[in-house]
């Protein structure tokens, strides 16, 4: 039978894994009453036993009493500033800034969310929390130690092995959304003031003298940086990061490593519409260098990194009223809930509505008909619902029930498998023609000016419309016997029609509405086969292995190819004169040496800048690449390759030296 002193270990590291697996993983596998339960059990032993209790023990994070004031703490290396950007334009000028200062050579960006709290480091010495302090000046901060150690992801000790002796990593303290949702209706019930926001809310309690008061509002913390590391060998941030979660310390969800600063900006545009999803708040994107030893050549000026920068995007907040939640369907068929508001004026503009996006997102936040919400504006984003004052609730409110059945067309509805949308299946339903059709004909898909929502409901609904091939159908007496539409405009939009018919694979492909596939995987997909004929022929596997498609776009599209519905709508497409061919990219030879083969060039080159050789590769019918994968033909590695190498060398990729690129080239461009 165990000792105490080994049951009470035990539970301690058992107890350490769950606070890894909720903060660091976000993947509980116990309810939080397991969760409890283990704890009690700790205590009681510890209780039982006082001479085996530990400082670092799960059971000491919050002290008994409060401190009598805060002392200054010196961090072991400076918390410098960040500078800003707030545009996509500033932060290409950015990157090409730091291109210049690190000439040829291949610079990897991490995209993380700046997290709107309060910047924290804590020391660990030998795996264990020694001190907490907030970034102060900079130089010199406040020691709050004793409210570091409640807060939520904050392991006393670091999991594992591997950590170094002495290691100061910095990150956030930052609150819920949620969490305040509660705290405030705690507070209305019992009389007291309600507090405005996460982020002050955040600031001012980490630095309260009581830790149990910081304990009880639940305040958390992420990692997102290293400040000073004795003894650790780390070539990249990402692979920081990943130790780091390793050790138990969480890190900010989301963050991605990316090629190269324009890719890194596609990713924060990305990110910037996904804000919604997030309970808690964030102010901007932080884009950093990944590998250290750039960082390292890169320096500082007096006051911020240079391999850093923040893009920032402006955040406006109004509180209204929840007068009405809606349903709509869209073209894919997800059934979406929108709040409809009392309108609020929010950075110059009216707000009257705001998307509740999905299923799990209006659980989540519990909007109901009546609500009291704050709504937030960040950049050029539509507005959405922070988060519901429940203080503010009236007593008769009630949950919104979710429809079980599609509004326009009766389907019963179904929810995608371990996804978050609710979804009409069927293929006819009007609200999804009308929505596929209007898409069919916007400026990014066909292009058929004067084609709009008004005139895509009256076609849909006097059945002049079914599929998309239909609008290859029309004639101007079928548009004329439509609402405000005379000869002279009926005329106009067949003209318009016909001309779509030029507009090629590409824009087809993005037109047709192929879940998952957008503008950009539609111009891969078409330039990649050149023709429908090949893409329809093309296999699952085939399609997957299309450089930035991968399995789950690849499998979309051939199931989309697949279906006989599909099947009958591109014959009559092309019967009807369509144009389902893509030209080789301008400046390319269908016949050059490159023709058909992905090509990814890494590395410092001597012969070639980076944009010569990619211009190169395609001039003579190639593909340049930004990541390696199995469809990758090869690697060109210039000197200190990276991690592309490594891949290209796991993958079996061919790798090629710069002098053995330019000896494939005809004898006129070498």
């Amino acid at each position: 039978m165990p000792t105490p002193a080994e049951q009470i270990e035990q539970l301690r590291d058992e107890i350490r894994e769950h606070d890894r697996r909720y903060y660091a993983l976000a993947a509980p596998t116990i309810t939080d009453r397991e969760y409890d339960l283990l704890l009690n059990q700790l205590k009681q032993l510890e209780s039982a036993h006082p001479e085996l209790i530990t400082p670092d023990s799960p059971t000491q994070r919050v002290g008994e009493r409060p401190i009598e004031s805060l002392t200054n703490y010196r961090h072991l290396a400076p918390m410098m500033s960040i500078d800003n950007t707030f545009s996509r334009e500033d932060l290409l000028e950015y990157g090409a800034r730091i291109a210049k200062l690190l000439p040829g050579e291949e610079i990897e960006w991490v995209v993380e969310l700046k997290i709107d709290g309060a910047a924290l480091s804590l020391t660990y010495e030998n795996g264990r929390l020694v001190r907490g302090a907030t970034r102060g000046d900079g130089a010199v901060g406040d020691d709050i130690t004793h409210n570091a150690r409640t807060l939520g992801g904050v392991p006393l000790r670091l999991h594992g092995s591997g950590w170094p002796a002495l290691v100061e990593v910095r990150g956030e303290a930052y609150m819920l959304n949620s969490d305040l949702v509660t705290l405030n209706a705690q507070r209305q019930a019992a009389g007291e003031a309600t507090y405005a926001n996460t982020r002050n809310l955040t600031s001012g309690t980490i630095k309260l003298l009581d830790p149990r008061a910081c304990a009880d509002r639940k305040i958390r913390f992420f990692c997102h940086g290293l400040g000073f590391a004795e003894g650790f060998a780390c070539e990249t941030y990402s692979d920081y990061l990943q130790k780091a979660a390793e050790w138990g310390l969480p890190t900010p969800p989301w963050t991605k490593m990316l090629p190269n600063m324009p890719a890194g900006a596609d990713y924060c545009e990305e990110l910037i519409g996904r804000l919604h999803e997030l309970d808690f708040e964030v102010d901007g994107l932080v884009l950093k260098v990944n590998r250290f030893e750039q960082r390292q050549r890169l320096g500082a000026t007096s006051k911020s990194p240079r391999w850093l920068i923040a893009y920032k995007f402006e955040k406006y907040e109004a509180v209204t009223t929840v007068r009405e939640i809606i349903v709509s369907v869209g073209k894919s068929g997800a059934v979406t809930p929108t709040a409809e508001l009392v309108p609020v004026e929010i950075a110059g503009t009216t707000v009257s509505r705001a998307s509740l996006h999905n299923i799990e997102e209006i659980a989540r936040k519990d909007v109901r008909v009546g609500d009291t919400v704050v709504v937030e504006k960040a950049g050029k984003i539509i507005p959405h619902i922070v988060r519901t004052e429940l203080h503010l609730r009236p007593q008769d409110s009630q949950p919104f029930i979710y429809p079980t059945h599609c509004p326009e067309c009766g389907t019963e509805l179904v929810k995608d498998e371990e996804g978050v949308y609710v979804r009409c299946p069927s293929f006819n339903c009007p609200a999804q023609v009308e929505e596929r059709l209007l898409y069919f004909a916007s400026r990014s898909a066909m292009d058929i000016e004067g084609l709009g929502e008004k005139l895509a409901h009256q076609l849909v609904t006097a059945k002049l419309v079914t599929t998309c091939a239909d609008v290859y159908r029309l004639t101007t007496e079928q548009l004329q016997s439509l609402e405000r539409m005379g000869q002279k405009s009926a005329d106009k939009l067949i003209a318009a029609i016909e001309g779509s018919k030029s507009r090629g694979l590409a824009r087809l492909l993005n037109a047709l509405s192929i879940r998952h596939v957008g503008a950009r995987v539609a111009t891969i997909l078409a330039e990649h086969f050149g023709s429908l004929d090949r893409l329809r022929a093309a296999t699952e596997d085939e399609l997957s292995q299309v450089n930035e498609v991968g399995p789950v776009i690849a499998a979309s599209v051939a199931q989309f190819l697949a279906a006989p519905e599909n099947q009958n709508l591109l014959d009559e497409l092309v019967a009807l004169g369509l144009d389902v061919t893509q030209p080789q990219p301008a400046g390319a030879r269908a016949d050059g040496v490159f023709s058909g083969k992905s090509v990814v060039v890494t590395g410092t080159l001597e012969k070639f800048t980076r944009e010569q050789i990619e211009a190169l590769i395609e001039q003579h019918g190639g593909r340049a690449a930004s990541s390696i994968s199995k469809s990758t033909s090869f690697l060109v590695a210039g000197e200190k390759a990276g991690t592309k190498l490594e891949k290209a060398q796991k993958l079996g990729v061919p790798v090629l030296t710069e002098l053995e690129f330019s000896a494939l080239l005809p004898p006129e461009t070498q």
